[in-house]
């Protein structure tokens, strides 16, 4: 099992990388197939979209067929297709449908992994495990800031994109060669999603993964490359530096959330507070969208670090989901946390098209202003979950 995590890890490396990588292309797809900031919004919010949608059959595939079939197959299909076809795009349209197929290859990866955690490890680790895979594997989030800027520099983003359609295919092979499928649980009970939703404690949680994790991914995978060009004039090679900041910061913030619940004896008011300093920082972002660079790099980096309670949320829903329902659970949860991100990319991007000629700073603040207002509520609702700590 550890040799088939540890390729799951490199799966999520990638599933990491293709949310993010848009920033740093935004300049030269903008140059060469005429790709607007709008046009990239849609296509990464698709890619989050079909990421989302694809969470029903992937927990239902996990409950029935298992992680290694499930993984494999979409990260091959998917992924490994998805990039091919972007390598070889002409129109916004070709990018958007290539970030649509890359997302069904992504969408298992991460939950395959927590499928395994939770049947094969104690519920009191859970939430370390899961902080763990999502760090190590946030690595991707760092390859898509300033390494992919040279790549791009070094043989043009065609060839970067067909080099990735590659190391997909092979680390989805590894995921069918490595990876070994939990025991089955054995119930009479056979339930479903609607089950889930019937669990009153869900219901305070699931209103926050759908706007915590938002700010930092939306900004990191798309707004920060078109917001430090737009605003401070900073070339690809420089956004790639600042990207790498605050990838370094959301994976840095993703370690420090993971034991914390153990620590403190609670989940919910670890969750609560980071989730507050980051529509904080969210705040200060937009009193200062155009005060200085380094202070715009460095409240991504607090926004990003901030953001990063993904794993605890997961832990917190997880202590309400019955065993058999296992696989169907976590990736509802991931449905609420990685379909707020598209739905984020969708609005902020027509709040980018309304407000561009308004003045070169609008945009990004009510860009930044949309998040803190959403999270904001999140945290409210928040309020009411109920405690849980394995």
């Amino acid at each position: 099992m550890k040799a088939g995590l540890v390729v799951l890890c490199l799966g999520y490396v990638l599933s990491q990388f293709f949310r993010a990588f848009l920033a740093v292309l935004s300049v030269d797809l903008g140059r060469d197939i005429g790709a607007t900031p709008e046009d990239l919004a849609f296509a990464s919010g698709l890619w989050f979209l079909v990421f989302a949608a694809m969470q029903l059959p992937v927990g239902w595939a996990l409950d029935r067929v298992g992680p290694r079939l499930t993984a494999a197959v979409l990260l091959m299909v998917g992924g490994a297709g998805g990039a091919a076809l972007f390598a070889v795009a002409s129109t916004p349209f070709h990018i958007a449908i290539a970030m649509g197929l890359i997302g069904v290859g992504c969408s298992p990866v991460l939950m395959a992994s927590y499928y395994i955690f939770a049947r094969e490890y104690p519920p009191a680790r859970f939430a370390t495990l899961a902080a763990v895979m999502l760090g190590v594997g946030s690595v991707g989030n760092l390859v898509a800031s300033y390494p992919t800027a040279l790549a791009v520099d070094l043989m043009g983003w065609r060839a970067t994109m067909a080099t990735l359609a590659v190391f997909s295919a092979v680390i989805a092979l590894g995921i069918w060669a490595k990876v070994h499928d939990p025991k089955r649980v054995e119930t009479e009970h056979r339930g479903s999603v609607l089950d889930l939703l019937k669990e009153p404690a869900l219901w305070a949680i699931m209103p926050l993964m759908l706007v915590a994790y938002a700010p930092s991914a939306a900004t990191r995978g798309l707004w920060a490359g078109p917001y430090l060009n737009d605003i401070f004039n900073l070339s690809t090679t420089q956004i790639g530096t600042a990207t790498l900041i605050m990838g370094a910061a959301m994976i840095a913030g993703t370690f420090a959330y993971g034991p914390l619940d153990r620590m403190f004896g609670t989940r919910k008011w670890v969750i609560f507070g980071g989730n507050t300093l980051g529509a904080v920082g969210l705040v200060l972002m937009c009193m200062w969208i155009d005060n200085a660079v380094w202070l715009s790099v460095a409240l991504m980096a607090v926004i990003g670090f901030m953001g990063a309670s993904f794993p605890v949320i997961m832990a917190h829903g997880r202590a309400f989901v019955p065993p058999h329902l296992v696989g169907r659970g976590m990736t509802l949860l991931n449905l609420f946390g990685i379909g707020g991100v598209g739905l984020a990319q969708f609005v902020t991007g027509r709040i980018h098209a309304a407000t561009v000629d308004i003045s070169p700073t609008a945009p990004y603040t009510a860009i930044f202003g949309f998040f803190a207002v959403t999270l904001a509520i999140g945290c409210v609702i928040y309020l009411f979950s109920r405690d849980s700590v394995d």
